[in-house]
C-alpha cells in the first residue's frame, strides 16, 4: 500500500489519511494510534496478485512477511500475540496482529478466549490442512543452511517443527523411543511410536537418550559427520542409550538435493 500520492493531516479534528480516490479522518492523535489506524487500513486494502490460482491464493493468504512463520509457532501450539513475538523477536506488535486479523478474515486462524488480558489465536482445521506443504517447504529450505549468522535464533517452536519435516516413518514402523534434543537454549522432546512422531517443546523426564548439540546437528542429519566422530570430538553429548544415536540419525536424516551455489 505504498504510494506517493498519500498525505497525512494533523489538526484539532484528529488525524486525516488521504489521496486522490479516498480520505479517512481518525479521532486518533498519538503516533501509536495512528500507526494502528494506517496498519488496520492496510489489512483491509491488502494488495492481490490479480492471479486465479491456489498457489496465489495461499500466498496472500500466509505468504507476507513473517506469515509462514507465524503459522509455524502456531502449529505447534496456540498462542498469544505476546508469546508469539518471544518466538519472533524482530516482529512489531502491529506487524503481528495486522498478520493474524489477515489470516483470521480467510479463515486460517480463529481467535480463542482470552489468556489474561490477551487473545489466544489457534490454527483452524484449514489452516491446519498446510501443515504437510509447509514441512515440505522447510524441508527444501533447510538443505540451503549453512552456518548460523550472528543475528540468527533457534526457537523451540522452530526445533519442534524441524523435526516433524525432517521425519521418516518408515524407518521407525518398529520402533518405540523417547528422545530429548538439546540445541543451544532450545529443548524439545520427541517420542516416537511405531511410525508415528509426537513432538514437543521442553524437556522429557525418562527419555531413553538425551542428546545436547549445537550446529553440528545439521551436519550429522545430512551424514557430512558421523555419530561417533561427532561423540569424540566433543561436538556432541549424550546421556543414556548412547547406542540410540544412530537411530535417531537415520529417523530424522535429511536429504535431497542441495543448491549450487554461483559466488
Amino acid at each position: 500500500m505504498a504510494g506517493n500520492s498519500w498525505k497525512v493531516v494533523m489538526d484539532f479534528d484528529g488525524v486525516t489519511v488521504g489521496s486522490d480516490l479516498f480520505q479517512l479522518t481518525t479521532a486518533a492523535t498519538g503516533s501509536t494510534q495512528l500507526g494502528a489506524v494506517l496498519n488496520e487500513l492496510q489489512t483491509v486494502t491488502m494488495d492481490n496478485y490479480g492471479q486465479y490460482c491456489g498457489l496465489a491464493r495461499a500466498a496472500e493468504m500466509i505468504g507476507e512477511r513473517w506469515g509462514l512463520l507465524i503459522m509455524r509457532d502456531l502449529l505447534v501450539s496456540p498462542k498469544t500475540v505476546t508469546q508469539l513475538r518471544v518466538g519472533l523477536p524482530r516482529i512489531s506488535v502491529d506487524q503481528v496482529s495486522m498478520r493474524l486479523r489477515e489470516m483470521e478474515r480467510g479463515g486460517v486462524v480463529r481467535r480463542l478466549g482470552p489468556a489474561g488480558d490477551e487473545a489466544v489465536y489457534e490454527v483452524t482445521e484449514y489452516g491446519r490442512s498446510v501443515e504437510d506443504a509447509l514441512l515440505a517447504l522447510s524441508r527444501w529450505g533447510a538443505m540451503s543452511l549453512g552456518a548460523p549468522r550472528p543475528e540468527d535464533v533457534l526457537t523451540e517452536d522452530a526445533l519442534a517443527m524441524a523435526l516433524r519435516s525432517m521425519f521418516r516413518p518408515e524407518a521407525a514402523r518398529e520402533l518405540t523411543v523417547a528422545f530429548e534434543l538439546n540445541v543451544d537454549e532450545a529443548v524439545v522432546n520427541a517420542v516416537v511410536n511405531r511410525g508415528t512422531l509426537t513432538v514437543c517443546p521442553g524437556p522429557l523426564p525418562g527419555a531413553d537418550l538425551v542428546i545436547h548439540a549445537g550446529v553440528v546437528l545439521r551436519e550429522l542429519l545430512v551424514g557430512a559427520v558421523s555419530t561417533d566422530d561427532a561423540i569424540a570430538a566433543g561436538m556432541v553429548t549424550v546421556t543414556g542409550d548412547a547406542e540410540l544415536l544412530p537411530s535417531f540419525v537415520e529417523l530424522f536424516q535429511l536429504s535431497g538435493p542441495a543448491p549450487v551455489l554461483n559466488h
